[in-house]
């Protein structure tokens, strides 16, 4: 009854525990439809928004081999019937699972959208035809990190040496952290719960660590949750050659490899050049509250106001 490990129960407690709630849609005692959400208040305003470190929620539905007409009807029906189950808020917000193609049912009820990008690689258990598949410089990256500078992966190091390399990466883009080290631990104890998750260290023959990956995974899945890597030493490649060193493991474990994507010009060009494949997602968005609205339409108006070039 999931698009992903992010709509799992445990995953929701994990990010935001004695906050989340689900909508359900049952028939015959079984759920047939499903809509999770996370709930919070703040200065008076109640919001419907995405929890830390989960790309999609988004409604799941229960597949359906009806004739193609019929499917759009059952899902007009159900996706109205979650909507309708939400309880009253002053903004909503997330961001739906690229297997959701139809929001048209929020369209209708007054929500909107803006579309976003991820990157798959859809077939990781055929390891050739994912190496043929990646870029010329990602390759020459992985032989120079494994040939000239010795890297190797290590996955015996725990969570406090990943958030370290986690927080370079921050530090260097002069960015604040969008999550705590108290939620990722607590979701990386939910995940060796689970058996849902492995993280990935590149280290030198010094010890130093180049770089990190945290990964977790399903049946549908794996997911490149985080990453980092030392500033310092970037010239080694450790990024491209850990990401391979991931995805050849995720091979064992799941079908597919998401990257989880960016609207950042130069993460996308890296994500691409593995010769992942572009999937468009929708964040679909409501506000409510005339107060909040007016707000949005004030800081759209300044962005427009800086933005402005003048001669």
């Amino acid at each position: 009854m999931h698009n992903s490990i992010f709509q799992k129960q445990w995953w929701l407690e994990a990010v935001a525990p004695g906050h989340w709630h689900e909508v359900t849609v049952t028939k015959g005692g079984k759920i047939i439809a499903s809509l999770p959400y996370v709930w919070q208040t703040r200065r008076g305003f109640s919001y419907l928004i995405m929890p830390p470190l989960t790309q999609t929620l988004g409604p799941w539905l229960r597949p359906s081999t009806a004739k193609y007409a019929n499917v759009l009807a059952e899902q007009k029906n159900l996706l109205t019937a979650l909507i309708q189950g939400l309880p009253p808020f002053d903004y909503f917000e997330q961001n739906f699972h690229y297997s959701i193609s139809n929001w048209l049912p929020f369209y209708w009820q007054g929500y909107q959208q803006t579309t976003k990008y991820t990157y798959i690689l859809e077939d990781i258990k055929d390891e050739q035809k994912v190496w043929n598949g990646m870029s010329p410089n990602i390759k020459t990256d992985i032989k120079k990190a494994a040939e000239r500078f010795n890297l190797q992966v290590r996955t015996d190091l725990g969570i406090e040496d990943f958030w370290k390399v986690n927080e370079l990466s921050f530090k260097r883009q002069g960015k604040s952290f969008p999550y705590s080290y108290e939620v990722v631990r607590r979701l990386d104890e939910a995940c060796q719960r689970h058996n849902a998750r492995k993280i990935f260290f590149a280290v030198d023959p010094l010890e130093r660590i180049h770089a990190a990956i945290y990964l977790v995974w399903d049946k549908q899945a794996a997911y490149y949750l985080m990453g980092g890597s030392d500033p310092a030493l970037r010239s080694s490649g450790a990024n491209s050659f850990l990401i391979w060193e991931t995805i050849r493991f995720a091979a064992t474990v799941t079908p597919c490899f998401d990257f989880e994507g960016s609207m950042m010009e130069p993460v996308e060009r890296f994500f691409r050049a593995f010769g992942a494949l572009q999937k468009p997602y929708f964040r679909v968005f409501k506000i409510n509250s005339p107060v909040l609205k007016i707000a949005r339409d004030i800081k759209s108006w300044w962005q427009f106001v800086k933005g402005r070039q003048y001669t």
